[in-house]
Order: structure tokens, then C-alpha cells, then sequence
């Protein structure tokens, strides 16, 4: 399916985040270790989100390309020229019959968020529509009418089911009050994952979220690791080098991570 990777620590120039270590995410573009039979390669695009303070205002920027990311100069030339202390990169495989487009490409970005999705919906338009629905229901219930409407699946960037569950997770965190967002991350991961998996069961649905302070993830199917210890925290789809401090997530689970803390819990 795809390869991604979240960080949350000391700043670091972006574009060093991507080629970092033996088997970086450049790396895994080309040469995936564990894909799980989700593909050989992941060629079809990749982006990279980082995080910067304006005016005491936390705000996300991107960089996306749909050609695949060891033919792009500016992982080299440009990209390493910024830092952050927060960045969330992707590489992506295109599940057949989606578009290969920069609209496609992860991440998605809005206000101080930014997710990457490594897996597949089957039958997505249908499943999330679904999805949508149901979520409709209970957002009327809490005068919440405007939200998970079918106009709002209109809005996602790309005709894909990665943009489109974006749109239902925004819409999710919309719900919870700016200063419950670390909490209502959680929540509305396991909601959105549960709702899927009831109407497909064979979905695959790694999510990896950050607001640039934190990351959360989620493990359905494929694979995914993190390294942590007090001054930063990582989550990558596959440990970019042989640090023995790598902890493989097991399938099925809940992430939270940041700096100093790592909270694995079940996901369902």
C-alpha cells in the first residue's frame, strides 16, 4: 500500500527526515521490507507536512509530488533547508483503479492537522458513504447538521478513499472542543476504524494523525514501529535503521505517542 512516518521531537531539517538512516523512507519507496501483500513498490508519489509557529498561531505546511520520491530534486536541494520539530512523511503505492495525481498524495492537511492512510477501503465509495450516514445521524442528534453530509465527501482533494477518510476525520475532530483535541484524536480514530471494518471487514486502515505536538496511529494489517525515548518520538510504517530500541506495534492497536511517552492500547 504505502510507507509513512511521523516525528515529534527537537527540530530537524525536514528533508533529512525522509533519507535518514539505511533503510529510510526514500528507501522503503523502492525497496519495502514488509508490505504484507499490499504491493511491491511504492512509486506513485509521496509528501512530507511540517509544523511552524506564526504569530504564537501552530499551522502545518506540505510538499507533495506525484512522481515517485527518489526522482524529485528537492528532497535533496530544498526540503533539508527547512526544520520543524514535528513532520509527517509519506510514500505511496496507488491501489489499482485510483488516480496517480499530487491530489492523492498524502498528507492531508487542514488547520494544525496532517494524516497519512497506509491501506486500502474495499469498495469505498460505497463503505464510506455508509460510513457518512451513520455518522449524519448522530451529528444531527448533537445540532451538528452541517457535518458528514454527502456534499461534504464532495470536498476531498482526490477521488480516492485516503481523501475521503480524510473528510470523515476532520469532521470527527471537528466535534470535540480545541482544547480536548489530544483526547479526541484517540476517539476518533477508533470510531472511524470501527465503523469501516463493520461494513468491510477486510479493510486495511494503518492511520497515522499528528497536530504537531503528537502522534497517534492506528494498526490494521500492515506494519508499523516506533522509537521513543524522552527527548523524541517516531512512528514509521518500517524501523529506518537497526537501533535495537525500535518496538514492532502489534496488529490491532491504538498508538499515542510523544516525547517520553508511548501508549499502545487495542484499537477495537
Amino acid at each position: 500500500m504505502c510507507r509513512h512516518l511521523g516525528y515529534i521531537g527537537p527540530p530537524v531539517r525536514v528533508g533529512d527526515m525522509l533519507t535518514l538512516g539505511s533503510h529510510s523512507l526514500r528507501t522503503q519507496s523502492w525497496a519495502p521490507r514488509d508490505m504484507r501483500r499490499g504491493g511491491t513498490i511504492n512509486a506513485d508519489g509521496f509528501g512530507v507536512a511540517w509544523w511552524h509557529t506564526v504569530q504564537d498561531v501552530v499551522t502545518v505546511s506540505r510538499y507533495r509530488n506525484a512522481a515517485p520520491i527518489w526522482t524529485d530534486p528537492a528532497v535533496e536541494e530544498v526540503l533539508p533547508q527547512l526544520e520543524s520539530s514535528a513532520m509527517l512523511g509519506a510514500v505511496r503505492s496507488a491501489t489499482v483503479g485510483m488516480p496517480v495525481e499530487r491530489s492523492a498524495c498524502a498528507p492531508f492537511t487542514r488547520d494544525r492537522w496532517a494524516f497519512s492512510h497506509n491501506g486500502v477501503v474495499p469498495d469505498w465509495r460505497r463503505t464510506l458513504t455508509a460510513v457518512a450516514a451513520e455518522f449524519a445521524l448522530i451529528a444531527a442528534e448533537l445540532g451538528a447538521e452541517e457535518l458528514f453530509t454527502a456534499a461534504r465527501l464532495l470536498e476531498a482533494e482526490s477521488a480516492t478513499d485516503t481523501a475521503t477518510l480524510w473528510v470523515l476525520l476532520c469532521d470527527l475532530l471537528a466535534t470535540s472542543s480545541p482544547d480536548g483535541e489530544w483526547s479526541a484524536a484517540p476517539a476518533a480514530l477508533r470510531l472511524l476504524v470501527s465503523a469501516i471494518l463493520d461494513r468491510a471487514p477486510e479493510a486495511r486502515l494503518n492511520f497515522l494523525l499528528s497536530d504537531g505536538a503528537q502522534l497517534w496511529a492506528t494498526t490494521c494489517h500492515h506494519s508499523l514501529s516506533a522509537l521513543v525515548t524522552d527527548d523524541f518520538a517516531i512512528l514509521s510504517s518500517e524501523p529506518f535503521d537497526d537501533d535495537p530500541r525500535w518496538q514492532s506495534i502489534p496488529d490491532r492497536s491504538l498508538v499515542t505517542a510523544r516525547p517520553g511517552a508511548l501508549s499502545v492500547d487495542a484499537l477495537l
